[in-house]
């Protein structure tokens, strides 16, 4: 682990509903990444093969629409190990470089045909590290994502440092945050939909509070990213063009963007980060450490699976 290294957050749109070749686009950017000296890179919430914008849109009572588009989310979701996920990890190998990205996985322990919305960690080797499993979807979310469990608060190693993934709004839950604290995390990946002022405040409070860097990735997607034959499409309002603008930045411990925001285009941002930085952070405040308290809070994980 080297003390100064760079990291990036992959601000790009998938080919929609299209896993084979957004795979494609993945590996290219992972190499692109790798070339301009990145060791850890970072992909969107839901990157494979893009968020469901429609649950936001279509009515639960549009019943054909939604089955046909879920038995498309399905089929271009991805289980762990699979084809997908090898193409990934040779991009990583090749390139030598961490890889975190969003993903609907497949519940392939039981039925395979529930999803979750999955962080998928590949190491620079071009192993499998372990995934991480959204604990609770938000709003029209839930008609879609499976909730996770505690057995996916994991840190994993990395050239970089130590690195951990919560999504989207799931950073907003005190007590899960706590929990990727405890793993010793240095880096947290923050892949997320929210590109909102709101969110931005937010995670440079949570870079200060866990003395870590924060990499928020968010897709910028444009309205012609989504195929004319999809009707949802439709339903936006006229004249609109991006329908999100990604916003994606790098925090550091002490709360300051070093990358980023990057707004209505898509691109790989890169900052470059030295991990000292986090011990100057944690002199004053560690919420693990001298500021935890163990003798006044009791503090613990349900980490068995379901």
């Amino acid at each position: 682990m080297m003390n100064k290294t760079k990291i990036a957050a992959a601000q790009l749109s998938p080919v929609f509903l299209n896993k084979e070749k957004t795979i494609e686009k993945a590996c290219d950017a992972i190499l692109e990444a790798s070339n301009n000296g990145a060791k850890v890179i970072v992909f969107p919430e839901a990157f494979i093969s893009g968020y469901p914008d429609w649950i936001w849109l279509v009515p639960n009572s549009k019943g054909a629409e939604l089955n046909e588009l879920y038995v498309k989310l399905v089929e271009n979701a991805v289980s762990v190990p699979d084809n997908s996920t090898n193409k990934l990890c040779e991009a990583a190998k090749k390139g030598k470089i961490s890889v975190v990205i969003g993903m609907h996985e497949r519940n392939t322990e039981t039925s395979g045909t529930s999803l979750f919305n999955s962080l998928l960690f590949i190491n620079n080797d071009g192993e499998i590290a372990g995934k991480h499993r959204k604990l609770i979807p938000t709003g029209g979310e839930r008609l879609i994502w499976s909730q996770g469990d505690g057995s996916t608060f994991k840190s994993y190693d990395t050239a970089s440092g130590k690195i951990a993934g919560l999504i989207c709004w799931e950073n907003y839950m005190p007590l899960a945050r706590n929990a990727v604290y405890e793993t010793g995390a240095q880096i947290l990946a923050a892949p997320t939909w929210d590109k909102s002022s709101n969110w931005l405040q937010s995670i440079q409070h949570i870079a200060r509070e866990g003395g870590l860097f924060v990499v928020s990735t968010c897709m910028a997607l444009h309205i012609d990213d989504i195929p004319d034959d999809y009707t949802f499409k439709h339903l936006y309002p006229e004249g609109r063009e991006w329908i999100n603008t990604g916003n994606s930045c790098i925090i550091d411990p002490k709360g300051q963007v070093i990358a980023g925001p990057l707004e209505a285009q898509e691109g790989i941002i890169y900052a470059d980060i030295d991990l000292n930085t986090i011990i100057e952070a944690k002199r004053m405040f560690d919420a693990v450490g001298h500021y935890s308290r163990p003798d006044v809070f009791n503090f613990s994980v349900k980490s068995n699976q379901k």
